[in-house]
């Protein structure tokens, strides 16, 4: 609002000198910059009135730094606008307002930290043509996106070699199918509780104490063993920091879709008693992937639910690496791998994925990871 005042007043100056020293040629100029202050910021305030912005987004997630659509679409009020802007501050897209009662922004927009994050509101610079008066009008925050953590590429280190080839153990290798749930009562897995009888269970399954007591068939119910060809343990009680906990978290996604490509996978995720079984077809996938968005620091790996072990067992953390991580050595497996945004020092990295780097952990290889 300054500058239409300023303009004014300069106007109403110049008037005040031609009456004072009786110059009439000042007059024109001085009227004609009150009017056109006047002019100026009436015509942007009548578009600005009323005016409105409606934001559309045809997407509920999106993938960290990936571009989704959106549509933004404003009105003006009771004038066209007389010039100005729409933007949008994720995309950093503009479009122009001179003369038009509706403008509609089609953008590409992107988000770069995972997690679910309100969209910023979109902003309408009405302002004259001279840019004497401008004025802002925003939108509402929102619709709030589900920001999904990238999947990349693993790639393997000079130092690696062909980690997941020949006999060496690698991530991946040696795999049988995805887990499986075994109904044989008598093969050691833990009992998980009681059941009404299921048509067609095993006789072996059905609990005779109950039926003896209470005239009631039940049936035990099993914690599942693992068989997964590989298990990705994610690890988030004490990240090193943010970027750390993010660098995490991908280099989990990404190494999960690589092992259930090949040969099923596994996920831990901190907080869940049971992993979460993918496929080859990545049915699990997409939920799984909406949960690892959502991992905050500080929740504990618990490892109590685990079957009897796993082919490969790859452990990845947040944490800054002096020791072994808690836990890790619970978990049977025929291969280990430790995967942090920092390794220990004098560890040899064998690959790296989504900034993380991966070592091989067997007996002849512990004293470099300590």
């Amino acid at each position: 609002m300054l500058r239409p005042l300023a303009t004014a007043l300069l106007g109403g100056l110049l008037c005040l000198i031609g009456g004072a020293f009786d110059t009439a040629s000042l007059y024109v100029p001085g009227v004609a910059l009150v009017g056109l202050a006047a002019g100026a910021a009436g015509w942007v305030m009548l578009a600005a009135a009323g005016a409105r912005i409606e934001r559309s987004v045809v997407v509920s997630t999106a993938v960290e730094g990936e571009p989704f659509p959106l549509r933004i679409e404003a009105r003006l009020g009771a004038l066209p606008a007389p010039g100005g802007r729409l933007t949008d501050p994720q995309s950093d897209a503009t479009a122009p307002l001179a003369a038009r009662h509706r403008v509609v922004l089609d953008a590409q927009a992107t988000l770069e930290r995972r997690g679910t994050t309100a969209l910023a509101p979109a902003v309408l610079e009405i302002s004259d043509p001279l840019g004497l008066y401008v004025r802002r009008v925003r939108g509402r925050p929102g619709p709030e996106i589900l920001v999904l953590p990238r999947v990349e590429p693993v790639a393997t280190t000079a130092e690696g070699g062909g980690a997941g080839a020949g006999s060496q153990p690698g991530v991946g290798g040696g795999a049988r199918p995805a887990g499986s749930w075994r109904d044989d009562a008598s093969d050691g897995i833990d009992l998980d509780g009681l059941r009404p009888y299921r048509e067609g269970a095993p006789a072996s399954r059905i609990h005779w104490a109950t039926l003896a007591r209470r005239g009631v068939m039940m049936e035990r119910r099993m914690v599942a063993e693992r068989t997964a060809a590989a298990l990705v343990v994610l690890d988030a009680a004490a990240p090193a920091g943010d970027d750390e906990l993010d660098a995490a978290v991908r280099a989990a996604a990404s190494l999960t879709v690589a092992l259930a490509r090949l040969d099923g996978a596994a996920l831990l995720l901190p907080g869940d008693r049971r992993p979460v079984e993918i496929g080859h077809d990545l049915t699990a996938w997409p939920a799984a992937h909406r949960r690892l968005a959502l991992v905050q620091g500080g929740a504990r790996t618990q490892l109590s639910g685990l079957g009897t072990g796993t082919e490969t067992l790859v452990w990845v953390t947040a944490a800054d690496l002096a020791a072994l991580p808690r836990g890790f050595e619970r978990i049977p497996a025929s291969a280990r791998f430790l995967v942090a945004p920092r390794l220990p020092d004098g560890a040899v990295a064998t690959f790296t994925v989504a900034g993380c780097s991966g070592m091989v952990v067997d007996r002849s290889r512990r004293s470099a990871a300590a």
